[in-house]
This record gives C-alpha cells, structure tokens and sequence, in this order.
C-alpha cells in the first residue's frame, strides 16, 4: 500500500467455516441483494463467494465458456477440499446480459435456457463431491426495483 490513511474494518474476522459457497452472476447492481437473500432467507451468515459473468453459465458446458468452466471447476475443487464445503448455491438472475451478449440466446429464450443449465450444473457440481448439496435459485426483478429469489432445483 502506498500513502493514503489505512482503513480498518468495523466487523470482526469470524474464523469459523459454514462450509458453503455461491456461484452467481458478478452484475455488480444486484450484488447486495444476492447478500441479503444469502444471509437472511438461507441463514449463511458468511460464504465462499464465486461471482462470475453469467454465473451457473459457466458450469454448463456450453462451447463458448470451456475455458471458464475448467477455471470455475478448478476454484470450487478447491473450496470442496480444503474448506469442506458441504452446500453449494447457484443463483441466475432475470435479464442476464451474459447470456444474451456472450451466449447469444435469445430474450424469449433466456429464462429456459437458464433452467436447463442450472441442471448441468447441478451434475458437474456434485462430481465433486456427492456429499454436496446444491440449490439452485432465480433472481426476479420486479415491479419498484425489488428482487424476488425463487427455487428452482435442489439436490437433497
């Protein structure tokens, strides 16, 4: 660090693992609100997070992303073994520009495509470790700017 005062975080290290990670889509405008459903609505009061463009995307085998599907794999191996993750989060959101622009799948098409590939992610997940459970949730946007987190597979 060079010049500039030190910043010193209000909230203290908690040292303890909850043995759970996040894989969701790194759109920096919905980053609080994947937080808040993380912490409040699932009770994981901390997490390994993998914020990635198009999230699960990557996970899905899709021609265009081979290469961030080895890295991603690669991370989340990491996170199975040495942080003994036990629960894995998948989350995909409404709109995703990742799927349009890189994917180029259609708008009609989106929220489907983005079904299916929670589903192979779900599978390539679990060849980690079949003591993980996976749940896989989709982030609505509604009407005034708020977000509503739906279900749309688990595991166990």
């Amino acid at each position: 660090m060079s010049g500039g005062t030190p910043f010193q975080s209000s909230i203290r290290f908690e040292s303890e693992r909850v043995r759970a990670a996040a894989i969701y889509c790194s759109d920096g405008r919905l980053g609080e609100q994947f937080d808040e459903f993380l912490h409040q609505a699932l009770r994981l009061p901390r997490y390994d997070r993998l914020a990635v463009p198009g999230g699960a995307a990557s996970l899905a085998g899709h021609f265009q992303t081979y290469r961030e599907a080895d890295g991603l794999l690669e991370q989340l191996r990491f996170l199975v073994d040495v942080h003994q993750l036990e629960q894995v989060v998948l989350i995909a959101h409404e709109g995703c520009a990742y799927y349009t622009n890189r994917l180029k799948v259609s708008p009609l098409q989106l929220e489907t495509q983005q079904q299916q590939d929670f589903r192979k992610a779900l599978q390539r997940v679990q060849r980690l470790g079949r003591h993980v459970r996976v749940r896989g949730y989709f982030a609505r946007l509604l009407a005034g700017g708020t977000v509503r987190f739906e279900e749309v597979l688990r595991s166990d």
